[in-house]
């Protein structure tokens, strides 16, 4: 288990899973969130609603394994305005990959699934994503092992058609008219979710922050 976060006791409710029922639907929005924005809330409110979900937590990574750790907020600040930013009761921040000890998403799934059985749940991501996704480790275990809900972003639409993983998997694609199913599918099944866009970007609100 990793060294817990500075200002984080044992007991703080972001290193605990959070409730759930069995048969619940819970969508799994994985990232970084550094800084979190209006565009991840969008994201998390499409899919509560379009794959009626019962909740979406918000897995607040210790560090995304592809990208740089040079400008990353500490972990508390970054849960600490998840939490801020969601403010919905069907959604719930944790940093359980920090007791887990692992950033990588598809030690978390297999994780998840032998904690919580009973629980029926959909990977998260946004379209910005989807791109590199293969570069992921062992991204194609991610997506055999659960339905998979991806969120329209700026500038990503044409991603669905061109990225490997779209490519990959194009015939365990589902309509988007079919959404609502989604998370009672057996994986490998994906679905991409058109939205209106939310152009933020935690890229832009950092350098914003460094003028």
């Amino acid at each position: 288990m990793s060294a817990l976060m500075p200002g984080m006791s044992p007991g703080s409710d972001w290193l605990k899973l959070p409730h759930v029922e069995a048969g619940n639907r819970v969508g799994l929005f994985g990232g970084s969130f550094n800084p979190p924005h209006s565009g991840h809330r969008s994201v998390a409110l499409t899919v509560l609603k379009r794959l009626g979900l019962d909740q979406v937590w918000w897995l607040v990574t210790p560090g995304n394994p592809l990208k740089s750790h040079s400008n990353l907020a500490p972990l508390e600040r970054r849960l600490r305005l998840s939490s801020e930013l969601a403010d919905h009761p069907r959604m719930k921040v944790t940093a359980f990959e920090q007791v887990l000890g692992t950033p990588y998403t598809a030690r978390t799934l297999s994780a998840l699934q032998a904690m919580r059985p009973a629980v029926r749940f959909v990977w998260v991501m946004g379209a910005d994503n989807l791109a590199g996704f293969h570069r992921w480790q062992d991204w194609r275990s991610i997506v055999r092992t659960v339905p998979v809900a991806i969120v329209d972003r700026p500038g990503a639409s044409l991603s669905v058609l061109s990225s490997p993983m779209a490519k990959a998997y194009e015939k365990h694609r589902l309509p988007e008219e079919d959404a609502a199913l989604l998370p009672d599918m057996k994986a490998p099944i994906w679905t991409f979710l058109h939205t209106p866009l939310d152009r933020t970007s935690s890229t832009e609100l950092r350098r914003g922050q460094s003028r």
